[in-house]
């Protein structure tokens, strides 16, 4: 079988690495994480230039085909440069949810604004307690005539600080982990009842606390028919889960990259640490986490490309994130015991990578969560 990029997902790739070089330094991802909206506007409208904003909708949608190994391969360079554009909260995620959840109408209205880089998006689904589980949900959805009151709160909620439009899942009926009764609504941020408490996660990027106090929208917001959003929400997750485990491939490419060339500077006794062959098999152990890292992904992606079942799709995406989350622990740990201290300031950036990494490892389930996922699936 071969696991060689196609043309096009080589000049994806290259498209990524051109931009990095010329726009996206270190320097000036610490300026754009110390903005107030925590992301570039002008990188924004540009990656929509671009069309990076359409690889993950599908051709029937207006996007570039919807492959999730198009999306790996251009996860995986963000990583290498810990982009912060909130790329998974609106394009993969949200945008996701409405393709599969949305009618025709709201398809029609949302997704080429989103394509074209015009609305900003969050996917607001998880809640205090539900520790990864999608079902777990407590927020209350009434309807009344022609309208739905949302009560409740959601909690770390990616890019909904920016978000014009929030995503709202909310149960209809049934019991607080039910997996029938969810519904997700289309809410405008700016709605009366809604309070949004921003915050910057570990890695820099903007999440936020939101609450809902007898908010109204329209019962034509709701995605979907009543209660049948919950399918729809496993798969955008499962889409999400995917591309930070590319990005985290990415970061610790770069993890690992940084540290073998450190090794060759950083003297100690007159010599090379590098010349060490303690630290030699601990940088080839690295390496080694790194390429059985990318093949997991590798693997993930073509499962949902492919005809495989929805049940061994979830299973390669937990496998993934598991394996990933192991990597994570043994690369980004390595890094900075070889850098020593400098590797955990502010003026270097493995310090940074490390941080992406950590954030990356909890990001859609962490490593615990997707291996008792995959033991019981």
């Amino acid at each position: 079988m071969d696991f060689s990029n196609t043309e096009e997902q080589q000049m994806l790739q290259e498209s990524v690495q051109k931009f990095v070089y010329k726009s996206y330094d270190f320097d000036t991802r610490n300026q754009i994480i110390a903005s107030e909206k925590g992301f570039s506007q002008e990188n924004w409208d540009l990656f929509a230039e671009l069309g990076w904003l359409t690889v993950p909708f599908k051709e029937d949608d207006g996007g570039f085909g919807g492959s999730a190994v198009d999306l790996a391969v251009m996860m995986e360079e963000f990583g290498k440069a810990m982009l912060v554009e909130p790329f998974i909260a609106t394009a993969v995620l949200a945008g996701g949810v409405i393709s599969e959840q949305g009618s025709a109408e709201q398809k029609a209205e949302l997704l080429p604004k989103i394509m074209e880089g015009s609305l900003q998006l969050a996917c607001a689904y998880a809640e205090q307690g539900s520790r990864f589980n999608l079902a777990n949900i407590k927020t209350s959805a009434v309807v009344e005539g022609d309208t739905v009151v949302l009560n409740g709160s959601k909690t770390a909620v990616l890019n909904g600080s920016n978000a014009e439009i929030l995503l709202v899942a909310a149960r209809e009926s049934g019991a607080a982990t039910d997996s029938e009764g969810i519904s997700v609504f289309l809410v405008e941020a700016a709605s009366a009842g809604v309070s949004i408490q921003s915050f910057a996660n570990v890695d820099g990027k903007k999440s936020a606390e939101i609450s809902l106090k007898d908010v109204s929208v329209p019962v034509s917001q709701r995605l979907g028919t009543s209660g049948s959003a919950l399918q729809a929400l496993q798969d955008g997750v499962d889409r999400a889960t995917l591309a930070v485990s590319a990005e985290a491939v990415g970061a610790m490419e770069s993890l690992l990259h940084k540290t073998v060339e450190y090794s060759k500077t950083r003297k100690q006794f007159g010599t090379a640490i590098g010349t060490f062959q303690a630290l030699q098999h601990r940088m080839a152990d690295m390496f080694i986490e790194c390429q059985l890292a990318r093949s997991i992904v590798i693997m993930a992606a073509m499962k949902l490309d492919g005809g495989e079942s929805a049940l061994e799709k979830t299973k390669s995406v937990s496998a993934a994130k598991s394996r990933i989350g192991r990597a994570i622990q043994k690369v980004g740990q390595e890094a900075i015991q070889i850098h020593g201290g400098i590797g955990m300031t502010e003026e270097l950036d493995v310090g940074h990578l490390f941080k992406s990494v950590t954030a990356a490892e909890i990001m859609f389930g962490n490593t615990d969560y997707h291996t008792q996922r995959f033991a019981s699936l």
